[in-house]
């Protein structure tokens, strides 16, 4: 069975960085598209960014384009997410999830959702 371990999560000031790690084991990361998604206390669960798992084209959230980078390291079986300059109003659990398959776009969409899953992780944004 696959495996998603989060680390890297905590508390941040705004203006500041964070970078979130999703460890995979159990098969190889290539095989599969991986996604954040997060959820903030009182709303839904959103997407966040996606990548592929074999040519690594991504997807992003209008909202958070341009302030955040995912990428992986095929090597290390890792997805990270880089966020940039932080606001306040992206506290929330974030949480990793991988579903076989090569297209980024229908992961974030959670038109199905994924079959694996990541415990979340907290991001706490404030000053």
């Amino acid at each position: 069975q696959l495996h998603l371990v989060e680390s890297g999560g905590g508390l941040v000031q705004p203006g500041g960085s964070l970078r979130l790690s999703c460890a995979v084991s159990g098969d190889t990361v290539d095989r599969y598209a991986v996604g954040w998604f997060r959820q903030a206390p009182g709303k839904e669960r959103e997407a966040v960014s996606c990548i592929a798992g074999r040519d690594g084209r991504t997807s992003y959230t209008d909202s958070v384009k341009g302030r955040l980078t995912i990428s992986k390291d095929n090597a290390k079986n890792t997805v990270y997410l880089q966020i940039n300059s932080l606001k306040v109003e992206d506290t929330a659990v974030y949480i990793c999830a991988a579903d076989v398959g090569d297209n980024p776009e229908l992961l974030c969409s959670a038109y199905f959702p994924p079959n694996y899953w990541a415990q979340g992780i907290q991001v706490t944004v404030s000053s």
